[in-house]
């Protein structure tokens, strides 16, 4: 009798030992098999979710093959039950099992927003509410209202803002993002100014966030900034006007059509350097490093004018001569190519 039972015990004992490597088996491959994709994917775990929320999650999109033995899983592998609400990105060829330790170690798809140098603040904005996975906290709030909120003294934040590539994860606002750019920009002024040239016609930072701006729209070849500054440089220390054509279609503002005619050039506005002496109340334009750094370390030049060479890059001139002369060069070479 003993004998039989400890025959039975042996066999059930055999059986359960079978079963158990069988399921741990079944979710083994439950786990490895990799996800069902033509291409990445974003998949978002709300706050509150479970483990087998997501699991839900991912089998109703047809990524991975559904299982019984799914259950299992927080007993065989509770290395994957913590998982964390987020954003995160799926790829072909990815097993379960990776995607959900993404998951556990919260590592959430990064989303990126780039803001082109010399763009303005208006166009931040519009770049803002068209970002994906932002919330659009400034979307009723004035300029005024965002500077305040930002901690700085002027209203107008014009210049103000980093233009660079930023990163940031759902659910961030779009306030988030201008704090960052507004910061760097700080720190790179900041930086910019410790390290100035003596003797400048700037007397504060804003003063050379507001060259670096004109200097932006003026080129975007990066080896003229530079020379580009010194010629602004130059202007300023003989009391010259500054006659930059960004800054009258920055004055216009909304009138400007794509042409600047004679008239604009004599309309006056707080921007328009071709009637005001000195720097313009604000930026134009959100200006790089590169451009902050020209603006306070100009090349050593006699340098007083520029002009479009009509090869992508300017003609310098030391006198009004050379440079009449050289504005005749780029006018010929435009009806040259206006013929051809």
């Amino acid at each position: 009798m003993i004998k039989k039972l400890a025959i039975v015990l042996l066999l059930a004992v055999a059986a359960f030992i079978a079963v158990m490597f069988y399921a741990k088996s079944e979710v083994t491959n439950y786990l490895q098999q990799p996800l069902k994709l033509d291409s990445k994917q974003l998949i978002t775990i709300k706050h509150g979710k479970t483990l087998k929320s997501a699991l839900w999650l991912i089998e109703k999109n047809g990524w991975i093959n559904k299982s019984s033995f799914s259950r299992l899983l927080p007993h065989l592998h509770p290395e994957v039950v913590h998982i964390r609400a987020g954003t995160y990105q799926v790829t072909p060829g990815e097993t379960l099992k990776q995607v959900l330790l993404t998951m556990v170690a919260g590592d959430e798809y990064q989303f990126t927003i780039t803001f082109i140098e010399g763009s303005r603040f208006i166009e931040w904005r519009e770049q803002l509410n068209r970002a994906k996975g932002l919330q659009h906290q400034t979307a009723d709030m004035t300029e005024a209202q965002i500077a305040k909120a930002l901690g700085e003294s002027r209203e107008k934040l014009e210049g103000l803002l980093l233009a660079e590539t930023y990163h940031y994860t759902e659910g961030m606002s779009d306030l988030d993002i201008l704090k960052r750019a507004h910061q760097s920009l700080s720190h790179e002024l900041d930086n910019a100014w410790q390290t100035r040239q003596e003797n400048l016609p700037l007397k504060t930072p804003y003063d050379a966030l507001i060259l670096a701006s004109i200097i932006e729209k003026e080129t975007a070849v990066g080896s003229e900034r530079q020379r580009i500054a010194s010629v602004f440089v130059n202007r300023l220390n003989k009391g010259m006007r500054l006659q930059t054509d960004p800054t009258v279609i920055y004055g216009l503002g909304d009138k400007y059509d794509g042409n600047i005619r004679k008239k604009d050039l004599s309309t006056p506005t707080p921007y328009n350097t071709y009637v005001i002496n000195g720097l313009p109340p604000t930026p134009i334009a959100m200006p790089g490093v590169d451009s902050i750094q020209a603006a306070v370390n100009p090349e050593q030049s006699a340098y007083l004018y520029f002009v479009a060479s009509g090869n992508g890059g300017h003609v310098f001139s030391k006198s009004l001569v050379e440079h009449n002369r050289a504005v005749r060069d780029y006018l010929r070479k435009l009806r040259a190519n206006k013929s051809n």
